[in-house]
């Protein structure tokens, strides 16, 4: 191998492997980017992403991200949309079986996707194949099935931590869930993939990815696994359900203002695997002693807003923030929600119900303690009382702290 060869592959190492988890192996990616190379052969880059909930945030942005840096080496990402798998939930992380989704809210879920996700991939048709596992998994019989069952036993599958915890309390654990796995390492036999990408909640699923191809006489695949980020209450995995996410297709001011929100403990975490920077320029930008960390917060939060929108809307939106942060003002703008007619009662309904239609709280709970915590005021006035019936016959604004803020109308009937 030439020295321009050799300084190529060094930095493509060294590109791909920054933020990994654990790599399976590094070696025989390294051996796999060299032969792909003489070969003048794309290497195939496998991510399933499960549409069990419409929206994509910052977690996923983070194997999405790695992702891409394959593309931008040449090589071709494989978007599986596991419209099949979904069907059956991947019960990772769950300590009891998966809701079973039907295929029409399946369908409903993925067509977000393929925007969301276009927002950080390549999608020129030489570096983005999208598939769909039902392609394959939806044609096999029960013949097929239980072929695919022998590949794996039971004492394997109870290694995974999820089932092994489930199993020793007694819970139920159900013969379906036993193939999800199997369904997702026969997708990487099927498109022949070359490496996977997952979070470090997908490496039992990768692995099994591995076996099957190797039993199929494939090479096996590399699996490369990505952290975990964590959410802006710093405390737990990023998550909509948990209401401590950043929404890849929400607006810049949310962006930025969530960012903002985050503990100062997670500013390195971010840095690393939701921007470009160098090692070098985290660790300036993460040492309270070189840069102050209110400093380090708005330049994280720039660097994200630009990532889904552009430079424009992340300087209005660091404006705004500084506007309403230190000068206690509301933004000039103020976006405006509809909601259902159908929810209010003699032309009023409760705020912790209103606080949940406008989408600034994921439950009752959540919001009945914005209410008590005083962060919730209406048409100008702060509300403690979770009680309290509202109108909004007048467009008042409901404001939760100083990030989400909002007029409030009812939808116009379309008839």
């Amino acid at each position: 191998m030439t020295g321009s060869a050799n300084d190529n592959l060094t930095d493509a190492m060294e590109k791909l492997l920054k933020g990994v988890d654990h790599l399976y192996s590094e070696a025989e990616l390294k051996n796999r980017l060299v032969q792909a190379a003489k070969d003048r052969r794309q290497l195939r880059i496998k991510l399933g992403m499960d549409p069990t909930a419409p929206d994509l945030h910052l977690g996923h942005a983070v194997v999405l991200r790695k992702l891409r840096q394959f593309q931008d080496l040449g090589h071709r990402a494989v978007l599986i949309i596991g419209d099949f798998t979904a069907m059956i939930g991947d019960p990772t992380g769950k300590k009891k079986t998966r809701p079973v989704l039907s295929a029409q809210q399946v369908e409903e879920n993925a067509k977000t996707y393929f925007a969301q996700a276009g927002k950080i991939l390549d999608t020129s048709a030489e570096k983005l194949e999208i598939r769909r596992n039902s392609e394959w998994l939806s044609a096999m019989n029960f013949a097929d099935a239980l072929r695919l069952a022998q590949q794996m036993t039971v004492a394997r599958m109870l290694e995974r931590d999820t089932f092994n915890e489930r199993y020793k309390a007694g819970e139920a654990i159900y013969i379906h869930e036993f193939m999800y796995p199997l369904m997702q390492g026969w997708d990487s036999v099927m498109i022949q993939a070359d490496v996977e990408l997952g979070g470090t909640d997908q490496t039992f699923n990768n692995l099994v990815g591995r076996d099957l191809q190797a039993a199929q006489g494939q090479h096996p695949q590399i699996v490369m696994i990505m952290p975990i980020l964590c959410g802006t209450d710093g405390v737990q995995k990023m998550g909509k359900s948990l209401g401590n996410y950043v929404g890849v297709s929400e607006s810049p001011q949310e962006q930025f203002g969530k960012v903002m929100s985050i503990p100062d403990s997670l500013m390195k975490q971010w840095f690393e695997l939701c921007t470009a920077l160098s090692p070098q320029e985290i660790a300036k930008l993460a040492d309270g002693n070189q840069t102050h960390p209110r400093q380090a917060k708005e330049y994280l939060a720039r660097l994200i807003v630009e990532q889904f929108h552009n430079a424009s809307d992340a300087q209005a939106a660091a404006d705004d923030f500084r506007r309403r942060f230190s000068e206690g003002q509301l933004p000039q703008e103020i976006g405006v929600q509809e909601i259902d007619p159908a929810l209010l009662t003699n032309g009023q309904l409760g705020l912790l119900t209103l606080i949940k239609a406008v989408g600034f709280a994921p439950s009752t709970s959540e919001a009945r303690r914005l209410v008590e915590s005083g962060a919730v005021s209406f048409d100008g006035n702060k509300v403690v009382d979770p009680r309290i019936q509202v109108s909004v016959s007048h467009a008042p604004i409901l404001q939760i702290g100083k990030r989400r803020v909002c007029k409030v109308t009812t939808r116009q009937s379309s008839a």
